[in-house]
């Protein structure tokens, strides 16, 4: 059991669930430290039924917690768990700023738990469109290697934060009464629209978003051959990520296989029977920790293909779930 657990941007979107999954689930520790910007500080926050004070987050706040859980932009990152480090505490990551660091382990708790239990200091959880890829491709991998991925991401807006939501709501509420709308979490029109760049241009006219989904799964899966080609696109979805994968193995995975996989591997779950309208939705997956797949089908181009559809939701498995339940491993090994 933990002493006392500190968490960092608990009123933000990824931190107030962090912080309901951890009253939910019964996280096992003595007491909770719940911290936020100096905008937040001094509110109250309702937690087993006591109200907590939201502390500012500073580099003292650190010095009595012994598991830090985070959510911050990638700057307050760098700037401040190296100081929870200092004091003595493990710290789990969900901003990108430590995820490719060479010493720090990038985790999913279903596909590399050994990584966070052979960890020290920070442990990152991945960007949420990888973190599904990554727990759909772990059972092909481990049954027929992975060779060769082409995902299409289809990605909600509270992937861009409360903003993100707000945009969508708003912007479509001008849209339908023909008024003006000013977007500030996206650069173009949310809604009724589609903007096929998230995050910003790197190489080869690729984006961060989508380059993140490939050097992540390689580290994660501890495999720098399988070659990735990711498109993320934003779509006006309010929670839910989708993704339209392709996978090419070493050897033929027929569809009757991969459902047999995909339906024994824990974190999956298959809805799949396309003749009846029965596959995963984002309206039917928020709310839910499970990757849900379906529409499973042979890759018609290649002999050793599969096409298969896959959504989750990223406020919960994508962020906030995964970082719980690195934290529950860690507890689960803690003598």
């Amino acid at each position: 059991m933990f002493r006392r657990v500190g968490v960092v941007g608990a009123t933000g979107a990824v931190g107030r669930i962090m912080v309901r999954l951890l009253e939910e689930r019964d996280f096992p520790a003595e007491d909770f430290k719940f911290i936020a910007s100096a905008r937040s500080a001094g509110r109250t926050i309702g937690f087993r039924g006591k109200d907590y004070t939201i502390q500012e987050l500073t580099p003292q706040v650190f010095e009595d917690v012994d598991l830090v859980i985070s959510s911050t932009p990638d700057d307050v990152a760098r700037d401040f768990l190296p100081h929870a480090v200092e004091a003595g505490a493990t710290v789990i990551d969900e901003s990108g700023y430590w995820r490719m660091k060479p010493d720090v382990a990038l985790v999913i708790p279903e596909v590399n738990p050994e990584d966070a239990l052979n960890a020290r200091g920070i442990i990152a959880s991945p960007n949420c469109s990888t973190t599904q890829m990554v727990l759909a491709l772990k059972p092909l991998h481990d049954a027929a290697r992975v060779r060769r991925v082409i995902v299409s991401t289809y990605q909600a807006v509270s992937g861009a934060g409360l903003q993100g939501t707000r945009d969508l709501m708003e912007g479509t509420r001008a849209a339908l009464a023909g008024e003006p709308y000013a977007y500030q979490a996206f650069a173009h029109p949310i809604a009724f629209n589609a903007i096929p760049q998230i995050g910003s241009v790197k190489e080869e006219g690729y984006t961060s978003e989508e380059l993140k989904m490939v050097y992540e799964t390689r580290k994660i899966l501890h495999d720098d051959t399988i070659q990735i080609n990711a498109t993320c696109v934003r779509i006006p979805v309010a929670n839910c990520h989708s993704e339209s994968i392709t996978v090419e193995t070493e050897r033929p995975i027929s569809p009757e296989e991969a459902r047999e996989l995909f339906a024994s591997f824990p974190g999956l779950a298959v809805i799949d029977d396309t003749p009846n309208g029965r596959y995963p939705l984002p309206s039917e997956c928020s709310g839910r920790d499970e990757v849900f797949i379906g529409r499973i089908r042979r890759d018609l181009s290649h002999p050793n293909g599969l096409s298969f559809w896959c959504v989750s939701d990223n406020l919960r498995k994508g962020a906030a779930t995964n970082a719980v339940q690195i934290a529950e491993l860690l507890a689960r090994h803690r003598s």
